[in-house]
């Protein structure tokens, strides 16, 4: 393809972040014949952790992370394979070498970031390991290792630079707490560990570390899982108690405080204002992340915060554009856009499409399917039941919902109590489904194509007039006819009930 008409500029574009929407972005510009460069530096932890190419979910969540969770899940797999008939020299004597996983999971990090960086030379695209702040709005300037700085004239630019974790601001929090920056890549098994907030980063990994065999308790400020369905984050907090995650609820730290055998002294206290402390080997915060935008001297380019400069986060149009015509912005550092990974990646995509190959599709953020994996998994696309309450009014919804008994947990008599989904509808009509959730194993395979289903417009009778695959999970959704309305029990009395 002929090359782009440059107008004088040195790229065509120039992506600020080497993320999965930056990277997306660049190499479909690419495809398009545009001169494109990607600026991507990783700077350490407080603990010292860094990474390679490919952002937060190369190195340091989802895929670490789904990595653990496999992990985690082999070990209980391993327990209820007795049931089954497999036998161990030693079974109670079965645990997890922490030293081997981290160097298999940061092996098969490592073999990513590789490939990331051989596919950037193959579609020509190139690579400056350099952080990057706008000069003004067409000049990019890189500052390399080596403390130099180059500068980079673009007709186009786009802002990729994704967030990374907080810290609470009380004593010993960075001197003496990690991450999930850290976490993948501890050097040492974290033993007893406090993890603080109770979003899905907090809840998967204070999942993995307790099915791996390590204590583990979440502290949580204020609800569990704000945003998603909060009956569901009930049966998730009430299903990880079950296992023997610890909980300390309406509860903030105080301070970490290292103590002279090397373990932490975290002082709390809780909403009524009762005080207390514990010690724990690791103390890992998880309460949020922050947009990395305040190293982009976005004054220079007169791009403006949301929320008129309070937020760390960018306000973009339908077409991603902020509030100058140039300069765009993909991914997690988008005001109010879900934080996820293939959602940066699609969005990518489709602005390099309409920059340079004349198309007009806009990416479309609503009904975007996602997991939490918890130790029980949760699968969900579309309104939660209190956001279609809020949106339609109670009695314009109708929710359907059932118990239900996965046939792998009967054998090793495995709890079922939380194993649960319901869909929430519209009442009229053929009732449209504006929202699934599904509480169970392999939610996330699960509802990947339900959400397929609910962009194409699907209904309770289009649901209910669908033929299940026996016996799966998956086959629940469609066995679902009792609804919350009719306050009959939700509960099967066997597996084909």
């Amino acid at each position: 393809m002929a090359p782009i008409n440059q107008e004088n500029y040195e790229y065509d574009l120039v992506v600020i972040g080497g993320g999965s929407g930056g990277l997306a972005c660049a190499k479909e510009a690419c495809q398009f014949g545009a001169k494109v460069a990607v600026l991507d530096f990783v700077t350490p932890s407080p603990l010292g952790t860094k990474w390679g190419l490919g952002g937060t979910c190369v190195n340091v969540g989802c895929i670490p992370k789904k990595l653990m969770h496999q992990a985690s899940l082999l070990g209980e797999a391993i327990h209820d394979s007795q049931a089954y008939g497999w036998t161990f020299s030693d079974p109670e004597n079965v645990k997890i070498d922490w030293e081997k996983l981290v160097e298999s999971v940061q092996n098969h990090v490592k073999s990513v970031n590789w490939v990331t960086r051989v596919d950037l030379r193959d579609k020509k695209v190139e690579y400056i390991n350099g952080l990057g702040y706008f000069k003004d709005q067409h000049n990019v300037v890189a500052v390399l290792k080596n403390k130099t700085e180059r500068v980079l004239n673009a007709k186009y630019i786009a802002i990729a630079v994704g967030g990374r974790p907080r810290y609470p601001n009380i004593p010993g929090a960075i001197e003496h707490g990690i991450t999930s920056d850290d976490i993948f890549s501890l050097d040492h098994a974290p033993g007893k560990t406090l993890v603080v907030g109770a979003g899905y980063i907090g809840l998967e990994c204070a999942g993995f570390l307790k099915g791996m065999g390590f204590d583990a308790t979440i502290m949580v400020r204020s609800i569990v899982l704000r945003g998603f369905d909060q009956q569901i984050a009930e049966l998730i907090t009430q299903s990880m108690q079950e296992k023997g995650v610890n909980f300390l609820f309406k509860t903030q730290p105080q301070s970490v405080e290292k103590q002279a055998d090397g373990r932490l002294l975290v002082k709390y206290r809780s909403d009524d204002g009762a005080e207390g402390s514990d010690v724990y080997d690791t103390v890992l915060f998880a309460i949020g992340r922050k947009a990395l935008t305040s190293d982009l001297k976005l004054e220079n380019a007169g791009v403006v915060l949301a929320e008129n400069g309070k937020s760390d986060k960018i306000d973009v149009d339908l077409t991603e554009k902020t509030n100058v015509d140039n300069i765009f912005a993909v991914g997690d550092v988008l005001h109010k856009k879900p934080e996820l990974t293939p959602v940066a990646i699609h969005a990518g995509r489709l602005l390099a499409r309409r920059l340079f190959n004349n198309e007009v599709q806009i990416m479309d953020y609503t009904d975007v399917a996602t997991t939490v994996f918890s130790p029980l998994e949760y699968g969900c696309v579309g309104l939660s039941e209190e956001s279609a309450i809020a949106k339609y009014g109670e009695d314009a919804i109708e929710v359907y919902h059932a118990y239900y008994k996965p046939t792998e947990f009967f054998v090793p008599q495995r709890s079922v109590r939380h194993c649960y989904l319901k869909t929430v509808a519209l009442r009229d009509g053929d009732q449209k489904v504006l929202g699934l959730h599904f509480l169970g194993p392999v939610a996330g395979e699960i509802i990947q194509g339900f959400a397929a289903a609910l962009k194409s417009g699907l209904t309770m009778k289009i649901l209910k007039n669908t033929v299940g695959i026996h016996p799966t999970v998956a086959e629940e959704f469609t066995r679902l006819l009792i609804t919350k309305r009719s306050g009959l029990d939700p509960t099967p009395a066997t597996c084909c009930s």
